[in-house]
């Protein structure tokens, strides 16, 4: 078995590392991440200029552009290696609820899973570094899993790892998406000329009345894995939709 791994932290992530220790106990891995940190980027493309790849001391691959950059950059240029998964992360911060739209950790899995590979984004409840052995252990209890019982077809999960220590994490849970409540999070500052900039700050907090989510279960000790799907048809809508356009002419 093969496995390819990204992020969007950069390749010097300590994240990038374990996910890539940890994925060698199961198999082949190569890891093409970005040169720099490309958190928030979402599954932007780099069109404005060429993409280089190079090798790294510690035998990773990095490309100067986003994760999503990378996978194509890996599954094109890569002819001596095609993977059987692609796992991206582990992310420094969750990526749970509205998140997922913007993040580049579930971008890099997005990515792959549209070219037909299965793929999972971990990420971790934390940015303190101080819970990577339970990071390890969850990386390595699905990895297990999902080796001796490869998907006959494409999959994209979501997973989260919750910021407690090993022997306080409650299980495993399926859990759907939360929602974030929106907050000023645009910080202004003034320039050395005197110009006013601004910061794009932080996440407001989850949305408490939405429940059995991502956010609530995360929070409750359990490693969250969200199954993802692309299609973002309202199929409420459609009959609404429908009826609107009944009398509508060309």
């Amino acid at each position: 078995m093969r496995i390819l791994i990204c992020n969007d932290d950069g390749y010097l992530s300590a994240g990038l590392a374990l996910l890539a220790k940890v994925a060698a106990e199961f198999a082949e891995v190569r890891v093409v991440a970005p040169e720099s940190d490309q958190s928030g980027v979402s599954n932007s493309f780099t069109l404005n200029r060429p993409l280089s790849i190079k090798k790294a001391a510690n035998g990773f691959f990095y490309v100067n552009g986003t994760p999503t950059d990378c996978i194509h950059v890996a599954l094109h240029t890569m002819s001596d290696f095609k993977p059987d998964l692609v796992l991206s992360g582990i992310n420094h911060g969750a990526n749970m609820g509205d998140d997922v739209l913007y993040s580049g950790t579930v971008a890099a899995a997005t990515e792959a899973f549209l070219m037909g590979i299965p793929a999972l984004a971990f990420s971790i409840n934390d940015r303190s570094g101080r819970y990577w052995e339970t990071a390890e252990k969850a990386v390595a209890t699905v990895l297990s899993k999902i080796c001796a019982q490869q998907p006959a077809e494409p999959l994209l999960w979501n997973i989260n790892i919750p910021a407690v220590t090993p022997e306080s994490v409650q299980g495993y849970r399926v859990a759907r998406l939360g929602r974030r409540h929106h907050e000023q999070c645009i910080v202004p500052l003034d320039s050395p000329r005197g110009e006013t900039m601004y910061w794009i700050g932080g996440v407001g907090p989850a949305d408490t009345s939405w429940q059995d989510t991502d956010f609530s279960d995360n929070e409750a000790g359990f490693v969250t894995i969200t199954p993802l799907t692309l299609d973002l048809t309202d199929y409420q809508q459609m009959g609404a939709v429908s009826t609107f356009l009944q009398d509508v002419q060309w």
